[in-house]
């Protein structure tokens, strides 16, 4: 490896040949995981759920982090030394046996020029076959009860890595161990394969040498420069991407400036706007003057209010005589945003109409054709061929992270409307300038003065009885509550309770005579619509909920929410169901329900642990942005496995500018890199038809 080369000059244009003995990123793709020695059928479906099906897969599983390095012990030292260590030594013996619940233990007899001992592997049977007498080693572990525990090792005569071992995202049936071993055979058989699909004249170190520095680096810095030369690949990719998804001819309607509608709709609000919000309206009212389509990111905490600003740019395009749509992810968030539009707009002499996959008939279809209906508010119906609109003006795409670029490109199809993304979940700038290149960025800093911060606790589910005393007492006093549970139907398979069986539970113990409703996402739409109209008018005093009320529910009387399980939920997913709470003047409190901290992984105890710490919603993005992987930024899925395998875009702001700069460079001519750029796409393609 060689030190990244930092700068760059302009690329003389010409057609750049694939190098030889190239093969296309898809090939690689097709190559399964299960060509691998020692990966059968059952591992091979261990390993799809961590998204790991091909050889490239694999070894673009990116480290989570690296082992830090220890000292290195004589066996016959061993008993001196404090923590982990380090031995070095020959195999003597090794043997393998069964344990209770179906594991195994391999127990190897290793000596050194000093002594010998007994090392335990768990739960690792095939390395009996690499531990036989003479072979050398070095093992990484600290002194147990019965012999030398070990936590990473190198087998034979291959580069040292036990002091810098790589963890993975794992699981206890795939632990970080197994990977490494499966990790090292791809790249002894396939790291050729890998070709640098940028162009020569870089002078990047090759791509082959960064992934096999990646996985097995000799120190921390050649695991950062590994890290960075695969990074800049994938964001060139990406940036190859956004330039061709995006609709450089596009002339939208210039809108003129606010008129008598937005000055009665300023009226008809029963507060005056933030400071923050009116920023955000400034800002879009120079864009809808423009005839370049408007491509603004309007982003806020939950109960910052930017649903009034997104009313606001709809309400301008209806009187310039053109038509409005926001577009949201469920039907139960698309329902949500009608109630609060509807009257509104019945205030103002405005057509709002609803339109979804159960709600919207042939009259409702006519009226968005024919322009009688002047906002239209609905799900992906909103985009299905048998909808016309006669003159769309502004669109509004609502928690726009969970709809794929073609599912947001699709809205404004044979269209050129002003587009306005939106979004609860804040997004660092520097990861909003990834996905959409030049999209600018609007944020509600704040909520309004009166919305005071939620108090947030954590709870063992042992203790969840105080919780629910705790619940009862804010019933008592007239207020209304929240439980969410993760799962709406029994399952033997897992421990999640359902929200079905909580309810009824609930109704019998812990909250009997009190009014328990039940929400979610199985239920009809007019049963849906009952339930949140009885809970919002206080005719119910709990409601029991699945993430159904994620976003959208406004009941500024409910002071209090329980999460059951909450260990299992994501950071950004909790927040956004705590924000159900805390929507009125009263104090408001969240209590998360979860099993005991020493049976919780390290990620989820910091989860839990963020939220108590803070009510901050960029704050807390910018935390789950360390704790999980940036989220596949072109397809529907925001966690789990990325496009973005080693980026990291808290502190790669310099490489991702370098990046943009590469990609238009690169953009119109045909070369390696086009084909990284079509593996992303197709994928992207996949993912969001899944």
């Amino acid at each position: 490896m060689t030190r990244m080369h930092t700068g760059f000059t302009g690329l003389v244009q010409h057609d750049w040949p694939r190098p030889r003995g190239w093969m296309p990123p898809h090939r690689l793709d097709v190559l399964d995981v299960a060509t691998l020695p020692g990966v059968g059928a059952t591992l091979a479906k261990r390993l799809r759920t961590f998204g790991i099906q091909s050889v490239r897969d694999l070894l673009f599983h990116a480290p989570r982090r690296y082992e830090s390095a220890v000292d290195t012990v004589p066996i016959a030292k061993l008993g001196q030394a404090e923590g982990e260590v380090a031995i070095e030594g020959r195999i003597v013996s090794a043997r393998s046996r069964p344990l209770p619940g179906r594991r195994t233990l391999v127990t190897a007899i290793v000596r050194d020029d000093a002594g010998q001992i007994s090392a335990s592997f768990f739960n690792q049977p095939w390395l009996l076959e690499k531990l036989t007498p003479g072979t050398p080693l070095r093992l990484r572990g600290r002194l147990g009860k019965f012999g030398f525990d070990v936590k990473s090792y190198d087998i034979g005569e291959a580069r040292r890595t036990a002091d810098h071992a790589p963890v993975y995202p794992a699981s206890e049936q795939i632990p970080s161990t197994r990977l490494r071993e499966l990790v090292r055979a791809a790249l002894a058989q396939h790291a050729a394969s890998f070709s640098d699909p940028l162009p020569a004249e870089l002078e990047l170190p090759l791509r082959r040498d960064a992934l096999a520095a990646i996985h097995f680096p000799a120190d921390e810095w050649q695991a950062e420069e590994a890290r960075q030369r695969l990074a800049l690949d994938e964001l060139v990719a990406l940036q190859l991407v956004v330039a061709r998804l995006r609709d450089t001819e596009a002339v939208a309607p210039s809108l003129s400036k606010p008129g008598a509608l937005i000055g009665r709709y300023r009226e008809v609000l029963p507060f005056r706007l933030t400071e923050y919000q009116e920023s955000a309206i400034a800002e879009i009212d120079v864009e809808l003057a423009r005839t370049t389509p408007m491509q603004r990111l309007l982003q806020g905490d939950v109960g910052s209010g930017k649903t009034v600003v997104a009313l606001y740019a709809l309400l301008r395009a209806v009187e310039n005589d053109r038509q409005g749509a926001l577009m949201a992810p469920t039907e139960t968030l698309a329902e949500q945003h009608f109630l609060t539009l509807e009257p509104l707009c019945a205030q103002l002499g405005v057509r709002c109409v609803l339109l979804t996959g159960s709600v919207g008939s042939k009259k409702i279809r006519d009226e968005i054709a024919n322009g009688v209906a002047q906002i239209a508010v609905g799900t992906h119906a909103l985009i299905q061929r048998d909808v016309e609109f006669a003159d769309l003006g502004v669109a509004v795409v609502d928690e726009q992270h969970r709809f794929g670029v073609e599912q947001r490109k699709a809205l404004a199809e044979g269209r050129s409307p002003h587009v306005l993304h939106m979004t609860a979940t804040p997004i660092p700038r520097t990861l909003a300038l990834t996905i959409y290149g030049d999209l600018s960025v609007s944020e509600i800093a704040k909520p309004p003065a009166d919305r005071k911060p939620i108090i947030t606790g954590r709870v063992g589910a042992e203790r969840a009885g105080e919780a629910y005393e705790r619940l009862r007492t804010h019933l008592d006093a007239g207020r209304q509550a929240y439980v969410v549970c993760p799962l709406i139907e029994l399952s033997e398979t897992r421990l999640a309770r359902a929200a079905e069986a909580e309810a009824e539970r609930l109704r019998r113990a812990e909250l009997k005579g009190y009014r328990v409703g039940l929400l979610h996402g199985k239920l009809k739409t007019a049963e849906r619509r009952e339930v949140m109209r009885q809970f919002k008018e206080g005719e119910l005093d709990v409601l029991v909920a699945t993430t159904v009320i994620e976003v959208g529910v406004d009941v500024p009387n409910a002071t209090i929410m329980i999460v059951q399980e909450a260990d299992r939920f994501g950071l950004a997913q909790l927040h956004q169901l705590r924000g159900r709470v805390g929507r009125g003047a009263e104090q408001s409190y969240c209590l998360l329900v979860s099993r005991p901290v020493d049976e919780l992984s390290e990620t989820a105890d910091k989860r839990l642990q963020a939220l108590v710490d803070t009510t901050d919603g960029f704050e807390l993005a910018q935390i789950d942005l360390d704790l999980r992987r940036e989220g596949q930024l072109l397809g529907t899925r925001q966690s789990g496995w990325s496009d973005l395998q080693f980026t990291r875009l808290r502190v790669d702001h310099a490489l991702i500018e370098r990046a943009r700069e590469l990609a238009a460079e690169l953009c119109d001519e045909d070369g390696p890199w086009q084909d990284e750029a079509d593996r992303m796409l197709s994928g992207t393609e996949s993912g969001a038809a899944a």
